[in-house]
């Protein structure tokens, strides 16, 4: 019987006797259930699809689609771990170009195989993690404000009547650190800066990289505690310790930690209200 939250595992290889040394391998681990295998392309693209796995032992050169074609035939989001196993050693940059975990190159000893299966079971649970925590956040936001609906019971109240003002927007930021996902409260937050496909979250004098665009975040934070004041920074409106003007036309937001954040022209009118 496999253990509860073992890792499913699928092993694709046109070569039987290839399939049985994964097999083997893999036999007298608790953490990982086979739930498949199959010899040719097609097959496993089907296979995958129907059992979304966690991870896939995928060879490149099998009868009528390659496991290149495999993985480009699947969406992002139905995407296994994958670790390519072949003979051939002119793949793996490729492999790595399409985001493979590993490739291990036949034959292979059991140290090296382990060591890849290592790898692969921390991947698939640091994603396993973010996803719970993201649908947690979910779920506590679709629910308002949990404060807010105890101190409603406490009233007497059940904890269901209409959200306050700003109960809509995003109340706590789920950001993957390592091995572990910092919830922070936006209250916590200083400024966000963007970079690139990522913004840089401030607060309390330590940042975090989170995986999220600048347009983004700004659409699920409260305008009335929140303010652009560029392309590349967002504000917490609480945090904003002076406004001062430099030279004839520019104007910086000094925060109370000390950041000193430049106000583009075309955002100057949002901090009309704080004069």
């Amino acid at each position: 019987m496999d253990s509860p939250g073992a890792l499913r595992a699928v092993i694709v290889d046109d070569e039987p006797l290839a399939r049985d040394g994964i097999r083997l391998l893999l036999a007298d681990d608790p953490e990982i259930a086979i739930a498949a295998e199959s010899g040719d392309g097609p097959d496993a693209l089907e296979v995958i699809r129907r059992l979304r796995p966690d991870l896939v032992f995928l060879d490149v050169q099998m009868p009528e689609m390659n496991g290149f074609e495999v993985m480009a035939s699947l969406p992002p989001d139905e995407l296994p771990a994958v670790i390519f196993v072949t003979a051939f050693d002119r793949y793996a940059l490729r492999a790595f170009e399409v985001h493979a975990l590993d490739y291990l190159l036949k034959p292979f000893d059991d140290d090296r195989f382990y060591d890849a299966l290592r790898r692969a079971k921390a991947h698939v649970r640091l994603s396993r993690m973010s996803d719970l925590s993201q649908r947690l956040l979910s779920l506590l936001q679709s629910y308002g404000d949990p404060a807010a609906a105890a101190a409603a019971r406490a009233r007497g109240g059940t904890g269901s009547e209409p959200p306050p003002a700003g109960a809509g927007y995003l109340r706590r930021l789920a950001i993957k650190d390592g091995c572990r996902v910092v919830f922070l409260g936006v209250d916590e937050i200083d400024w966000i800066e963007a970079a690139d496909y990522y913004v840089q979250v401030h607060a309390g004098g330590k940042s975090y990289l989170h995986r999220e665009t600048m347009n983004s975040v700004e659409g699920k934070l409260d305008p009335a505690r929140f303010v652009r004041i560029h392309r590349s920074a967002i504000v917490n409106r609480d945090r904003i310790k002076e406004l001062r003007t430099q030279g004839r036309r520019d104007t910086v937001v000094v925060l109370a930690g000390g950041a000193e954040l430049k106000v583009a022209r075309s955002h100057r009118e949002k901090l009309s209200a704080l004069r």
